[in-house]
């Protein structure tokens, strides 16, 4: 299982030398990986199918007890063979769709990439490692929305997928930790089990929303639903993989995992239906006022992904299922749509709605195709999508009382909209008068077809024979879901009911907003235009300028050029925070013991005190230096007083090297100036003494506490057995300390470098 998550990074960092040796077959060799691991992964059906989970550790971090766990159920495993599956087709479709794009070699690495990542991501049990996966995926996802880096649209959309997704990154990083406290485990195997214990403790409520608000921005669930249609600026295989399949299922897949830990509240059935259902019908009402290809099935994409959060929110045994069933018919309608839209953009030049038609005679396949893959779309008779449809209108109707009229009515309305635009879809490009194109279209190669044409006939499939999808994963996925086993009983027909009297209503009224398509969308987006500008989107604009702003700001404020400011900016800090910190907590001031003091010590202490007094007030550079000397001078008696010869030696030459270096310096700079006002320098002054006085604080503190015993008995009793010498210091630096000396004697090494290096320049340049 390591190797089969991991195998993804290891071909991307193979897969340019591999792509330029196969040439225009690059797609098909490298599509080899996914397809192997979809079968890999379809030989665990019986198992999973048979004992509902299968547990696969290895060590991670033993020292900190994280091990790297993978947990194979009815839900990974769906998501896995999605991934893997219509991972194969994208790599093949890729190779055709930018065979002539210079760049190839590249998409072919962070798609590989992206795909290990997902399948990390639905696969890992522990936490950490999910969460890990999970930023990979927005990092990747970044790199393919943007993969024209050229263009500036393409930049701006990648820009606002990662800091959007990212952003929820962060929040979910923190309810990971909360959910881990709550429920005593950062296995995920481990708190599936310990629902009751998580929904009692008081932690639920932030960890709750701290979750929601990471998945919420990855499913681009309202109000951040506006990155998703922005992100189809990226490649077609880009849209079709991570914006119907993978990455923006990303969220979906958390929330269905953590609903046996998390699901079952009231909060949970609220935040989940409410903002589902709102998700889902706002989807369907941009979807029907977009004319591009890809922005239309972007929205859809918006609608069925609300579609999915509302069934895991209500947490019946009936949504669990149809969350599972319409999550694996929207993904192969979708990513079929999503081809073809590359398809019509490929063969024709056009990306437009408006743009096409009369296409049935010149892409034939294409056509049926799209006909076959827009009939699921719009819940239609035999396809797999009509399936799926009558289990969200059984689900919503039989929703709990507080929910169901909402989200019923909701439901329907976006129903109807979504027929209208799977017509659109559907027909509108191959079916009316022809309209002149600026390429001259031909049906697709096989590189691009293979995908579409096997996604859409799964599709119908499925709806023909729909135990076939249901004893094989759907049974197993809908109990991973719902926490205990579900009854499925997936039929094209179960007689006349109300799910069904839905069906037919979506579909005549979905068919009559289709034939008044231009005056219904024109008056949506009479009534919606004015609105946009106080929409989600523009508060992300409004952040984004804020950010800009208040870094503006603290530039001016704190990265001003001036050292002076720094260092008083710096010191001002550490003396508010650690005065805080001492005052609440160490209230009361130490009294210093004098007694045993020496007055030749006190000696010392005055002229190192005076030497700094007359460092400060002095108007000569020179004397100044020299005072500063002096109060090196006087640490470094103190150091020799007190035992320590060897440090007063180290800070006799530290002194006397930096005076004869300042010194020489000196000579180089203008007189001396008062630079400062008398304001000035008494803020300084007051900045010194309150440092001063925090230091002296701290150390009289540090004399009278005392955490644990010294540590300097266990080095004198042992530096002459364990390290073989008397000179204690020594021993310490050597042999107790090896690491910490050989690093400052690494920096001091390379300070010695740079030294040499600019003398030497300075050198050679008087010679030239």
């Amino acid at each position: 299982m390591l190797l089969a998550v991991l195998s993804g990074f290891l071909l991307a960092f193979v897969a340019p030398w591999l792509a330029r040796a196969a040439g225009r077959y690059s797609g098909w060799l490298l599509a080899l990986l996914p397809a192997g691991l979809t079968f890999w992964f379809a030989s665990f059906l019986p198992e999973v199918a048979a004992h509902g989970s299968i547990l696969f550790e290895y060590p991670w971090v033993p020292g900190l007890d994280v091990g790297l766990t993978f947990y194979l159920d009815g839900l990974s495993l769906l998501f896995a063979l999605l991934i893997s599956g219509i991972g194969t087709f994208i790599v093949i479709y890729a190779g055709g769709y930018l065979a002539d794009h210079p760049d190839l070699r590249r998409f072919y690495v962070v798609i590989l990439a992206f795909m290990a990542s997902m399948l990390g991501l639905v696969l890992s049990s522990n936490l950490i490692a999910l969460f890990v996966f999970w930023e990979l995926t927005s990092i990747t996802s970044y790199l393919l929305i943007g993969f024209d880096h050229e263009d500036e649209k393409a930049r701006k959309a990648a820009l606002q997928g990662l800091i959007v997704t990212v952003g929820g990154g962060l929040a979910l990083m923190a309810g990971f930790v909360l959910l881990a406290m709550a429920g005593g485990s950062y296995e995920l195997a481990e708190l599936l089990h310990e629902g009751d214990a998580i929904r009692d403790h008081a932690l639920y409520l932030p960890l709750l929303l701290l979750i929601l608000f990471g998945a919420f921005t990855k499913s681009a669930q309202v109000p951040f639903h506006f990155w998703l249609p922005n992100a189809m600026a990226a490649p077609t295989p880009v849209s079709a993989y991570l914006h119907s399949a993978t990455m923006v299922k990303a969220g979906v897949y958390l929330l269905a995992r953590l609903n046996p830990s998390l699901g079952g509240t009231d909060a949970w059935l609220l935040l989940l239906s409410l903002f589902g259902a709102l998700t889902m019908f706002t989807g369907a009402v941009m979807a029907i006022r977009s004319t591009g290809v890809k922005r239309m099935l972007a929205y859809s994409t918006v609608m069925a992904l609300g579609t999915l959060t509302l069934l895991i929110g209500l947490g019946t045994p009936t949504a669990a299922a149809a969350a599972v069933t319409f999550l694996l018919a929207h993904s192969l309608y979708k990513g079929a749509l999503f081809l073809i839209a590359g398809i019509l953009d490929h063969e024709t030049g056009c990306k437009d709605f408006r743009d096409l038609g009369g296409l049935r005679g010149k892409l034939p396949v294409t056509a049926a195709v799209a006909a076959l893959a827009a009939l699921s779309l719009a819940g239609i008779l035999p396809l797999f999508g009509f399936v799926a449809k009558e289990l969200l209108f059984e689900s919503v109707i039989g929703a709990p009382w507080i929910v169901v009229a909402p989200v019923t009515l909701l439901a329907l309305a976006s129903a109807v909209l979504i027929v209208a635009a799977a017509a659109v879809v559907g027909i509108r490009p191959y079916f009316g008068p022809t309209v002149p194109t600026p390429k001259h279209p031909h049906e697709a190669p096989p590189a691009l077809l293979a995908g579409p044409v096997t996604l859409a006939a799964l599709g119908l499939l499925f709806g023909l024979y729909p135990a076939l999808a249901e004893h094989q994963i759907l049974a197993a996925a809908a109990r991973a879901v719902h926490g205990a086993p579900v009854e499925l009983n997936l039929a094209l027909w179960h007689g006349f009911n109300l799910p069904l009297l839905m069906s037919l209503v979506s579909l005549g009224l979905g068919l009559w907003v289709f034939s008044r398509w231009e005056f219904v969308r024109a008056r949506f987006d009479r009534h919606l235009e004015p609105r946009e500008r106080f929409g989600p989107e523009r508060g992300y604009e409004l952040f984004m300028e804020g950010i800009v702003r208040i870094s503006d700001w603290q530039t001016r404020l704190l990265q001003n050029g001036y050292l002076r400011y720094y260092i008083l900016t710096i010191v001002i800090t550490l003396v508010a925070l650690t005065g805080y910190t001492l005052l609440t907590r160490y209230p009361v001031v130490p009294t210093p013991n004098l007694a045993g003091i020496e007055i030749h010590l006190l000696a010392v202490a005055l002229m190192t005190v005076l030497a700094a007094l007359f460092a400060i007030i002095t108007h000569s550079r020179l004397g100044a230096v020299a005072l500063l000397g002096a109060v090196g001078f006087g640490v470094a008696l103190v150091f020799i007083l007190f035992s320590a010869p060897d440090v007063g030696i180290t800070q006799v030459l530290v002194e006397t090297l930096t005076v004869i270096l300042l010194v020489l310096v000196i000579f180089r700079l203008p007189g001396m100036y008062a630079l400062s006002r008398p304001r000035a320098r008494y803020r300084d002054s007051g900045v010194a003494v309150a440092l001063g006085g925090l230091l002296v604080w701290l150390l009289l503190l540090i004399q009278e506490t005392r955490f644990f015993p010294s540590i300097s008995a266990y080095f004198i009793e042992n530096s002459q057995p364990l390290a073989h010498g008397r000179n204690i210091v020594n021993v310490i630096l050597v042999d107790f300390r090896a690491l910490d000396t050989l690093g400052e004697i690494t920096v001091l090494a390379l300070a010695a470098v740079g030294v040499y290096a600019m003398i030497k320049l300075r050198a050679e340049d008087r010679q030239k």
